[in-house]
């Protein structure tokens, strides 16, 4: 056998998992309902399809289509990556297409494939690919990426985009192929055959287009190639023989191929840059061309743009290579840049896009369309103005109709291969396949396959400086038949011609791979196909010299296992590829390699069938794995000469060695590994004998043993490390015969102190990881040999202390002093020791660290500066001084969060999580968890999830998902079930108040039943109790009348009901978007006992008013609607979906969307179907559709909703416009839905027009006549909001004279005239009502006051105040309506607003000081008046107070009002002389203010009056009082106690409107005030529930709350405690929030920066998420605190102790960890020693009282680590250190002082004694007392001479 062989042997490593691979789509299809079947079954009948012969028709034809499928199919693969439960989960997706289906599938190892998303499309797939476009985000300059899959058909192209939108985008011309770029897609036209014979005189046509988003249209693509000559500035690339053969995104390249030329070029793409953009555009350059370019321009583009769909195959435009004719001149016309029309228009068609009548069509020819349109000069010689003999001037028609289209990608060229002489011309060597790839050291590879030459030509390329451009270096070829990337192992894999595989790393052979069953036993790998051609070593390349050297390196190392089989020389040459034809036959050989993912790649084979194999990894063991980057940053540290070389020779090698097949199981990976790296650095590893002391389970070397097949694993297991005494001996073993040589010429000789050094810091890092730490005793006897021979004494010391058992006597050196490098410290760095020193407080020296490797280091040191040594800057701007980085240019991003506390704490984000300082050692770990428990105990509330975690509060971290308490009517937040209350399931359903959430109101109101009464009050649903007791004297018809007229009382009622309903059930519902909104009914019948026969209004036997239930059944919708929450999900279709089929529920409907816009849903409603409703003309629609959208657009200045209102008034509408016929509620729903939607805005026009429509006067013909009151107080509402508070600052309307014009329609007066557009309306008088030219003050007064009050709304204007005063004389008050001066009290009280006082003195200084003193008998004093004005004025001042203290619950403001709710009560039980009507209109308006102060409270003694009053139906008690009642009960449980009222200007605005104190006399009266505005107080609600969730329960549950005051002129800052659920102040009086203890975790929250966090939480319905302190009970089961575990332990901490039961652990902490620990570890069991016993129950006891779980772990390893010592196992000094950092930390506190020990975690009692343990057990070894530690004690002599135990040790 030939030398060679050997060498082949010597480097083949083993494929692992070889699977016979089917693409899946190709299974899928055969299932799938393809469009041939559908199309069979629809041509024939059932009957005949299933007879035999139909049968046999439909499968003979599946065949047929199956075959013809088979030959179109073809698929992809590649990556993909997901996501699952933090983890990120790789697999493979596969797109397949066949015929008319494409198949996106996904399938991974560990799953078997399963479709994700598959299309069938109308005409044949030419081409599908996967294809990201970038999408832009917002108006900056983000863009997200949208992943689609495109499918290419001839006339269009389908995306799908992985979130579900599809779009289809037309071709203008057939493609020939597209590919997927960075920017979206780039399309290829078809050259079809006329193309040339059209000749020169037009310009080429561009070839390449682009197309950025499915949406955008297709640009040419402009490309820029290099070149001396004009040719080389910006053009089309309209090169009919450029082909593209590649692209790629990262980098954005295109890679083309010249036909012509047969070379290939690299281009760069990128978007064009305004200048190239405008240089395509120009059409300067020949002026005789111009017109005609631009013609054309034109008249292309206008082709492009209406295109649809192709039908000819004639394709046409002009051909011209832009290599060959390098000199022409290009000239830029924009007929350049328009889009190449599709070849398949007829000209019929173009001419009738054309819209010019002056041409024939038989004078327009397909080619001339072209020729003019890219008409140049051209080397022919073409120069007339016309270029064509059927282009007439006529076409200049078509000049300013189109613009071009602007290109979006430039193509840059970067590269073009040099044309080689000896270039096969008559061969194509148009590369194949085209890929990236790199090698070991991170060099990159653009390869390009040229089957025909089989050869794989590698460009090597690096990124410039600035990453912006890509510089190509130098050219490799490699003989190859074909080749894959193996992305993840940075390798390719190359089938050679012969037919074997070989891997390459970039362009360096690594070895032949060998697949395991490919061949039949009788041959072997090496005397068969590897050698069918030349063999490696006579192929010519530049990559031979790293193989030659390979192969010495090899065949010095590994003697081969087959030189004894060597026979004569063996030749093998072509000849025998012909002889062995017959088995070539019988075994299949690999005939393609195809599809490579990660490291596996599809082989297919010569007999038809594919095998998918994964080549190996470069280690498996993670830990070799980290071993093989010190080569990569040796190379940083110290540049090696050629360094690059070396290190990819190095990892070859190893890689060799691991991967051999039936090489070594992962087992023995380490072992293995320091041969491989000791025979590198020159240790001759020949004459070994170890191998009979190392239990290996497999021979160690190939190339020692005879092979063996490997094991299945493929070593992709865990490395199994469980030798640490072994890897000494070995170790020697190998040290023993190597002394002899050593070979100064290994590649790693020169580096072996660089190297010695990363290998050091290494070990230091896996000292800080007690998972790694095993695999440092391994690294340790390799550093102690190193070091030895590098004469490096000190480290030679730490080794030998830190492992004295593993390392005896090296005494040897192998060679002499190296030239040492200057990083390379006399004393060896040691990061224990420089932890020890900063606890300490000692000078410290920057530690040395290398990116990539020493992350744990840098971590643990910067946390120990920043904690430790208090400086806030060690993570930002101080870390050199911490430590020294020994790379060049390599910047790690540490992110540090602001201290958390005046200590200096602060942690860290960089993805460091509680499980990874579970594995940092205990002793280095205590001051990171104590900084962790410190910010535990005061956390700010606004950290991250992540940072919250970090510290174990999961209070904090699940507050930071958004999640609300009422997500369904099932759940409360993400597991709260709701009991529900014991009313049965019929009641439930049907009243409309099922929703309030049970648990809350239970925890607010726990003591009583009030909410079930308030239920009971509001429900509407079921029939009333009429129970009238018949007299005798009474006859039966009678009796009947008398029970119909009481259940007409009674209706008057429950048809006010709705409207309280309303404000109880605010916001409580999340409709399912499948289901319609469930509504009430409104029962207006009766039962009379005894025998609860039914009563019912429509007997006939009284009269009821028409339409009575009209109203009534708008607020029972209004009702409905207001359920929904603001966050639920509602659309527009939902909206229309709810939408009655029967015309009596239209009042309810409009009731519904007016209560979708108070909730904020209205602005979802589509346009179309708010016009749709609007144009049925039906009243109660318009109003609640117009109401709602203005609500909905609260202080917008919405244009399009004040078109929408002002065609509703006329008076905004142009004076000559059409009078249109708007119902009058319809206009006062308008006039204020434009006061909503200008609120507070101040604008002029508007004021003006709602100043003049207050005093509008009555028209002639009966217009404006009746209910005028209503649309003149609407008007003054109106104002009032559009200019609310702005008070004297009214900007640009001092001409306007608001406020006298305000005055003069108040009291009254000459009428002014009529100004601007609407004095032609006004002109002639009405007929009827005769006002003259005075003011109708009646009309006027009210609107006109209001207005006043809410334009100078707390603006304590003493003047505009002073207007309002009641007079002083009898004479005047009695021209005031008692009503105005109700209205009057309340505007003068509110302008004053500061000036309100919660007590009964300031209630009465409103009243005049006429009516308070005594009265001298001889005045005329008409007593009424003066009792009716006392009531109306002690109302206003009432109504006032209410709206001061709105939702503030003040009790003063309580009392105040309650005692004269008592006053007017006692008057009114002896008639007084005001009259019942007005009493009751008094108490009402002090009862509605009594709900507003106590909003949302559910206060017991306002319950019992609204009770009272509910009760009450006879007489007087009309359907406005019971409207006022039960709306001051609704809201007294706004909400359902989770929402009260704020004080803001828009609120007071709103409650003004919605209580305005005119109450409707019956169900149809809107003759003062419209009804729907009562729905408005909704606008004034506000969500200040705080609802404490117990995150482990996720109930609602009680904690304590300190609320801090901000300080006010009327009192200083203030706390008070609250027992949460409770209501908060208004916001913007706080100043701090507090979670109180001992019971819950501290949490506050800062209102001065965290308002808004605040606000989402309340928002959220106020779920504030708390955590119970461990033993504590929630304050439910144990109110005062007496039952808590810690209770009894109070007296005596060691009594605790003793009384503490394991069985007790589950009341202080759920944690499975600790309960499981208390079961096994603290109770008494066998061979569990008392004194164990009581120590872990103590420990255990400690941790979770003190409320620190994780350490308990540190507990247990100090003590441990102490009884190991006791007991003298101690085998390595690594505990003592962590014993030694634990006692120095609590030494720094003890230093500190007092204050600061008690913040130690450890206990003072538990450290000292561990600590004198210790002691005592050194001293014993010191004194020699124990045998088994002589060679500690001769350590000690010999080094350290005698010191202090402990410290000695750890020096």
């Amino acid at each position: 056998m030939s030398e060679v062989v050997y060498e082949e042997t010597a480097t083949m490593i083993a494929a692992g998992e070889l699977q016979s691979f089917v693409p899946f789509g190709r299974e899928h299809c055969r299932n799938h309902p393809n469009a041939f079947n559908l199309q069979l079954r629809e041509l024939q009948p059932a009957s005949e399809l299933w007879s035999s012969d139909g049968a046999a028709g439909l499968v003979g034809s599946l065949q047929e289509v199956s075959l013809q499928e088979r030959e179109r199919e073809c698929w992809q693969l590649r990556k993909g990556c997901m996501r699952v439960r933090e983890e990120d989960v790789e697999f493979e997706e596969e797109l397949y297409t066949a015929g008319t289906v494409v198949v996106w599938s996904q399938g991974s190892r560990t799953q078997a494939s399963n479709v994700y998303k598959a299309f069938t499309v109308d005409s044949p797939v030419q081409q599908a690919l996967w294809c990201n476009f970038a999408v832009p985000k917002n108006k900056k300059e983000e863009e997200e990426v949208e992943q689609t899959v495109c499918i290419v058909q001839s006339s269009c192209v389908n995306v799908h985009t992985v979130t579900g939108k599809d779009f289809i985008s037309p071709l203008p011309f057939q493609v020939s192929n597209v590919w997927a770029t960075k920017f979206g897609l780039l399309l290829e036209r078809k050259n079809a055959a006329t193309d040339a014979q059209l000749g020169a005189p037009g310009e080429p046509l561009p070839t390449v287009f682009s197309m950025l988003h499915p949406v955008d249209e297709i640009a040419p693509v402009v490309c820029k190639p290099t070149g001396l000559f004009e040719g080389s500035r910006v053009q089309y690339a309209s090169d009919a023989n450029m082909k593209i053969v590649f692209s790629c995104c990262q980098p954005s390249v295109v890679v083309s191929y010249d036909t012509v030329q047969g070379i290939h070029s690299v281009w760069a793409l990128r978007k064009v840059t305004p200048d190239e953009r405008s240089t395509v555009l120009r059409c300067t350059a020949d002026p005789v061309g111009t017109p005609l370019g631009l013609m054309a321009s034109g008249f292309l583009t206008s082709h492009l743009r209406n295109i649809s769909r192709l039908d000819s195959p004639g394709g046409s435009g002009a051909t011209g290579a832009l290599h060959s004719h390098q000199s022409r001149v290009i000239t830029s016309s924009p007929g350049l840049h328009s889009r190449v029309h599709s070849p398949s228009i007829s000209n019929m068609a173009a001419l009738s896009r054309a819209h010019s009548p002056g041409m024939a069509a038989p004078s327009f020819s397909g080619a001339s369309r072209f020729n003019t349109s890219f008409h140049s000069p051209s080397p022919r010689g073409h120069h007339g103005l016309l270029s064509s003999p059927n282009s007439t001037v006529n076409e200049t028609v078509l000049v300013p109709e189109m613009e071009p289209i602007v290109p979006d990608l430039c193509m840059e060229q970067l590269w073009s291969e040099t044309v080689t002489a000896g270039c096969h011309r008559e061969m194509s060597s148009q590369a194949s396949k085209v890929f990236l790839t790199s090698d070991l050291c991170e060099n990159r590879y653009l390869c390009f396959l040229v089957e025909s030459h089989q050869q794989l030509r590698c460009v090597k390329f690096i990124e410039s400086n600035d990453t912006s451009q890509l510089i190509f270096t130098s050219v490799t070829t490699i003989p190859a038949k074909d080749a894959e990337p193996l992305q993840n192992i940075d390798a390719m894999l190359v089938l050679e011609a012969c037919g074997s595989l070989v891997l390459y790393t970039g362009i360096t052979r690594v070895s032949k791979v060998f697949v395991h069953g490919l061949l039949s036993p009788p041959f072997s790998l090496t005397n068969h196909l590897p050698h069918l051609s030349t063999p490696m070593d006579s192929v010519s390349t530049p990559a031979n010299a790293g193989s030659r050297h390979l192969q010495r390196l090899d065949e010095a190392a590994m003697p081969s296992p087959v030189s004894e089989l060597r026979g004569p020389n063996i030749k093998h040459h072509e000849a025998s590829f012909l002889e062995d034809y017959t088995f070539q036959q019988t075994t299949p050989y690999i005939h393609a390699l195809r599809d490579p993912v990660c490291n596996r790649v599809t082989l297919e084979l010569s007999s038809g069938s594919m095998m998918r194999i994964s080549i190996p990894e470069i280690a498996t063991s993670d830990f070799v794995t980290l071993l093989t980057l010190p080569f990569n940053l040796t190379n940083l540290i110290n540049p090696i000469k050629n360094g690059s070389y070396v290190i990819i020779q190095v990892l070859v090698k190893w890689y060799n060695i691991y991967n051999a097949p039936g090489g070594p199981s992962a087992h023995a990976e380490w072992n293995l590994f320091v041969t491989c790296f000791m025979t590198l650095m020159g240790y001759n590893t020949e004459r070994l004998t170890w191998t009979r002391n190392l239990h290996f389970e497999v021979p160690l070397s190939p190339v020692i043993a005879a092979k063996k097949a490997r094991p299945s694993d493929g070593g992709s297991d865990e490395v199994t490390l469980h030798f640490c005494p072994i890897s000494s001996l070995f170790i020697e073993h190998i040290l023993e015969h190597s002394r002899s040589i050593l070979d100064s010429s290994a590649p790693l000789f020169p580096h072996i102190p660089s190297l010695f050094y990363v290998l050091h810091l290494l070990y230091q890092e896996l000292q800080l990881d007690e998972l790694q730490r095993a695999r440092a005793s391994l690294l340790v006897c390799l550093l102690q040999q190193l070091a030895r021979d590098l004469q490096l004494e000190e480290y030679m010391d730490l080794y030998w202390r830190d492992y004295p058992s593993l390392i005896s006597g090296f005494n040897e050196t192998l060679f002499g002093q190296m030239q040492r490098p200057s990083f390379l410290r006399a004393d060896p760095p040691c990061v224990l020791s420089w932890l020890s020193s900063c606890l300490r407080g000692e000078e410290i020296l920057p530690f040395p660290y290398l990116p990539g490797i020493c992350q744990r280091t840098r971590l643990l040191v910067l946390s120990y500066a920043l904690y430790i040594t208090e400086d806030e800057n060690a993570t930002s701007t101080d870390v050199s001084k911490y430590l020294a980085k020994l790379s060049a240019g390599v910047v790690c991003n540490f992110y540090l969060l602001e201290a958390a506390s005046k200590l200096g704490h602060g942690y860290f984000d960089l993805g460091f999580t509680l499980k990874d300082l579970e594995s940092v050692p205990f002793g280095v770990a205590l001051p990171i968890r104590e900084a962790i428990y410190h910010c535990r105990e005061q956390p700010c509330s606004d950290w991250s999830e992540e940072v919250c975690l970090l510290i174990g509060r999961q209070d904090l971290t699940k507050q930071a998902h958004k999640m609300t308490l009422g997500k369904s009517k099932a759940s409360v937040g993400s597991g709260l079930s709701l009991e529900p209350p014991a009313t049965t399931e019929a009641d439930e359903e049907e009243d409309g108040m099922s929703d309030i959430i049970q648990e809350v109101t239970g925890l607010i109101w726990s003591q009583d039943l009030r909410v079930q009464e308030v239920r009971r009050l509001l429900q509407s649903s079921r029939p009333v109790r009429v129970s009238v007791v018949q007299l005798p004297e009474v006859s039966d018809h009678e009796y009947i009348e008398e029970k119909e007229n009481k259940l007409l009382q009674l209706c008057q009622r429950t048809m006010a009901l709705p409207v309280g309903r309303g404000l109880f059930t605010l916001f409580s519902y999340h409709p399912v978007p499948t289901e319609p909104l469930p509504v009430p009914k409104l029962n207006l019948t009766g039962r009379a006992p005894p025998r609860n026969t039914m009563v019912d209004l429509n007997s006939g036997n009284i009269d009821v008013p028409p339409n009575m239930t009209s109203w009534p059944s708008f607020h029972n919708g209004v009702a409905a609607g207001l359920k929904i929450a603001p966050a639920s999900q509602v659309d527009s279709a939902w909206i229309a979906y709810n939408k009655p089929k029967s015309p009596e529920l239209a009042n309810e409907y409009a009731g519904f969307l007016m209560a979708l816009g108070l909730n904020g849903h209205l602005t979802k409603l589509a346009t179309l179907n708010i016009h749709d409703y609007l144009t049925k003309g039906h009243e109660m629609t318009s109003i609640g559709l117009l109401l709602g959208v203005s609500s909905a657009k609260l202080g917008t200045m919405d244009m399009s909703i004040t078109r929408l209102l002002s065609i509703h008034i006329p008076a905004l509408l142009p004076p000559t416009s059409t009078e249109l016929d708007v119902p009058h509620n319809v206009q006062v729903a308008a006039v204020i839905g434009i006061g909503l939607v200008y609120q507070g805005t101040g604008h002029r026009h508007n004021a003006e027009v709602l100043l003049s429509e207050i005093g509008r006067p009555p028209g002639p013909e009966m217009e404006y006549c009746t209910d005028r009151e209503s649309y003149s107080l609407a008007a003054g509402l109106a104002l009032g909001m559009v200019c609310l508070g702005h008070g004297s600052n009214l900007i640009g309307m001092t001409d306007l004279n608001v406020p006298e014009q305000l005055y003069q329609y108040m009291v009254g007066g000459h009428r002014r005239a009529q100004a601007g557009a609407n004095r032609e309306r006004h002109k002639s008088p009405s007929y009827q009502i005769k006002e003259g030219d005075t003011i109708n003050v009646d009309v006027t007064c009210p609107g006109a006051t209001l207005a006043l009050a809410m334009i100078y709304l707390k603006t304590n204007n003493r003047s505009i105040a002073d207007w309002l005063k009641p007079p002083d004389t009898w004479f005047l008050l009695d021209f005031i309506k008692p009503e105005f001066l109700l209205l009057r009290t309340l505007a003068r009280c509110i302008i004053m607003w500061d000036e309100i006082l919660p007590n009964t003195e300031w209630v009465k200084s409103n009243i005049p000081q006429i009516m308070r003193g005594t009265f001298d008998p001889s005045e005329d004093i008409n007593m009424e008046t003066m009792a009716q004005a006392q009531d109306y004025i002690t109302a206003g001042a009432c109504m006032a107070l209410g709206l001061r203290f709105a939702g503030s619950a003040n009790s003063d403001a309580f009392d105040c009002l309650y005692e004269f709710a008592r006053n007017f009560m006692k008057i009114m039980s002896f008639a007084g002389t005001t009259g019942y009507y007005n009493l009751q209109t008094g108490l009402s308006m002090i009862l509605l203010a009594m709900s507003m102060v106590m909003a949302g409270t559910g206060n017991l003694k306002v319950l019992q009056l609204c009770r009272f009053f509910h009760k009450r139906t006879g007489g007087e008690m009309n359907y406005g009082f019971h409207m006022a009642h039960h709306m001051a009960l609704g809201l007294l449980f706004l909400g359902g106690g989770r929402y009260t009222l704020s004080t803001s200007n828009s609120a007071i605005a709103a409650l003004l409107c919605a209580l305005y104190p005119h109450f409707p006399a019956h169900s149809t009266d809107n003759r003062y005030h419209l009804q729907a505005l009562r729905h408005l107080a909704v606008l004034a609600a506000e969500p200040r529930l705080l609802v404490p969730v117990d995150v482990d329960s996720l109930k609602p549950c009680y904690a304590l709350i300190e609320v801090t005051y901000k300080e006010t002129k009327w009192y200083d800052e203030t706390t008070v405690q609250l027992m949460a659920p409770t209501m908060l102040p208004e916001l913007h009086l706080l100043k701090r929030v507090k979670v109180k203890g001992p019971r819950y975790w501290e949490l506050s929250v800062d209102l001065s920066k965290e308002t808004q966090h605040l606000k989402s939480i309340l928002s959220r319905d106020g779920v504030l998420y708390v955590k119970l302190r461990a033993g504590q009970l929630p304050y439910k089961d144990d109110p005062q605190g007496w039952k808590s575990l810690l209770a009894s332990a109070v007296n005596h901490r060691n009594s605790g102790v003793r009384a503490f039961k394991p069985e007790a652990i589950s009341t202080f902490t759920s944690e499975p960890a600790l309960v499981s620990f208390a079961e096994f570890f603290c109770k008494t069991s066998e061979g569990m020693k008392h004194d164990t016993l009581v120590l872990f129950s103590a420990m255990l006891y400690e941790c979770v009282t003190q409320e620190f779980p994780e350490m308990l772990p540190t507990y247990i390893a100090i003590e441990q680590a102490v009884s190991a010592l006791r007991r003298g196992d101690l085998l390595q000094t690594f505990p003592l250190w962590q014993m030694r950092l634990v006692v120095e930390l609590w030494d720094s506190r003890v230093l500190r002082g007092p204050a600061y020990s008690d913040d130690a975690l450890l206990t003072s009692e538990f450290l000292p004694v561990m600590k004198n343990m210790v002691d005592v057990a050194l001293d014993s070894w010191l004194k020699g007392e124990r045998d088994d530690d002589v060679e500690l004690c001769r350590y000690v002599f010999i080094y350290r001479g005698s010191e202090s135990s402990m410290d000695l040790f750890l020096q």
